[in-house]
């Protein structure tokens, strides 16, 4: 077996379905996709279904993909955000907000307009949420918690315990806000802002909301939505104040720290976030491209360039996860980098086949400096298809159609 037929296998292996809550797991109308085909992760995520979306629809498997788009949906609907995932244990933190791009793209493929009026309120909700919920003195949205619900662990003592770092008792409220925030970026726990996430806006983040407020506005062109236009203006406007705040002096996107008027030290993938949502410009993407090899390594993207610090954080060198393989590698398809983009998905498509042979399996994040499962690890490793899947089966796809 080799991973395409392993990944073929694996679908249907990790489709799940229960309309009825049940203990902390929410009830959903339609059958889900969860990330792993046993063990942890068995409920459905918010940021990994887009890129598992991607590889459903790759595998010919659209209807899922529309289903796991419905379902958060319903969610949105149901308690006003998209939850980190399908718990109760996760109403306290959402996710990359990519709901917008998974409508799209079930959109694009089925032209359903009807669907899309359906969808159209439950991203005008979706916005909402992140533009009340998680807005700034600077107008720019934020990772963060919704504090007025009670967790259910202490991720304080679990940020401690899995960065290995000694931290102060007396910052514990400041170091608990930022833990928290770290938890709905989908990168927990990584170095990009330090111990003070609350400070900064993300460039992930406002690239995503960026692209929300696009889409509502051609959505609503395709609906006939009579004041569609005010999504435009917003999003222009919101673009705005990306471009004032978020470029350094050598005009590169970064996290922006609002509080102490500083960028992130720490170079990451979320850089290629405006290019992978053609946002940037020619000039802005090429500024972004000439710092690739900050974080190109030998197979593969890493989350963040290679920089001392202190604590382990696994969203971090030398670790590459699936989908910002995705966002670089789509990113530079966008902007015509296409010989970069054709070596890096070679890159990691080969790292994940030799492993595949060595062990049988795909995993969740690999070693891309060493092209092996030697990764920098907070909690024990699972095996993985979700956006594992998807993102390999996108990267062979777009090599197959290159050639």
């Amino acid at each position: 077996m080799n991973v395409l037929e392993y990944i073929e296998a694996g679908w249907e292996k990790c489709i799940r379905e229960n309309k009825q809550d049940k203990d902390t797991l929410f009830g959903l109308p339609y059958p889900y996709t969860v990330p792993c085909s046993d063990g942890v992760f068995q409920e459905m995520y918010y940021w990994d279904t887009y890129f598992t979306n991607k590889g459903l629809i790759l595998s010919g498997r659209l209807n899922q993909a529309k289903n796991n788009t419905n379902n958060i949906a319903y969610l949105i609907k149901k308690l006003g955000f998209m939850p980190n995932g399908s718990r109760t244990s996760f109403l306290n933190r959402s996710q990359p907000p990519f709901f917008s791009e998974m409508v799209r793209d079930i959109y694009e493929k089925t032209n359903d307009k009807e669907w899309l009026a359906e969808m159209y309120s439950a991203l005008e909700i979706e916005y909402s949420f992140w533009n009340t919920k998680r807005n700034t003195q600077i107008g720019l949205h934020q990772y963060l918690v919704n504090s007025d619900v009670n967790a259910t662990f202490d991720v304080y003592e679990l940020f401690k315990k899995r960065s290995g770092l000694e931290l102060e008792e007396n910052d514990r409220d400041k170091l608990t806000k930022s833990a928290w925030a770290m938890c709905e970026s989908g990168w927990d726990f990584t170095p990009r802002w330090g111990l003070s996430a609350i400070n900064f806006v993300q460039i992930d983040l406002n690239v995503l909301t960026y692209r929300l407020m696009q889409n509502l506005y051609l959505f609503g062109k395709e609906c006939n939505i009579s004041n569609a236009e005010i999504w435009k203006e917003r999003a222009d406007e919101h673009l705005k104040r990306i471009r004032k705040y978020m470029k350094n002096d050598s005009e590169l996107f970064l996290d922006y720290n609002f509080v102490d008027n500083t960028f992130s030290e720490i170079f990451s993938a979320a850089s290629f976030f405006p290019m992978a949502y053609m946002l940037a410009t020619k000039d802005e993407a090429k500024t972004i491209v000439k710092n690739l090899s900050r974080i190109e390594e030998s197979f593969g993207i890493t989350a963040c360039e290679e920089y001392e610090t202190e604590g382990i954080y696994q969203w971090h060198y030398p670790n590459g996860w699936a989908p910002l393989q995705y966002i670089v590698v789509q990113g530079l398809v966008n902007y015509g980098y296409i010989d970069d983009a054709i070596r890096i998905a070679n890159k990691y498509t080969n790292m994940v086949e030799n492993v595949f042979e060595k062990n049988g399996n795909i995993w969740e994040k690999y070693n891309v400096r060493e092209g092996s499962v030697n990764v920098v690890d907070e909690y024990d490793m699972p095996p993985m298809m979700g956006w594992s899947a998807g993102v390999y089966l996108y990267a062979k796809n777009l090599l197959s159609e290159i050639k």
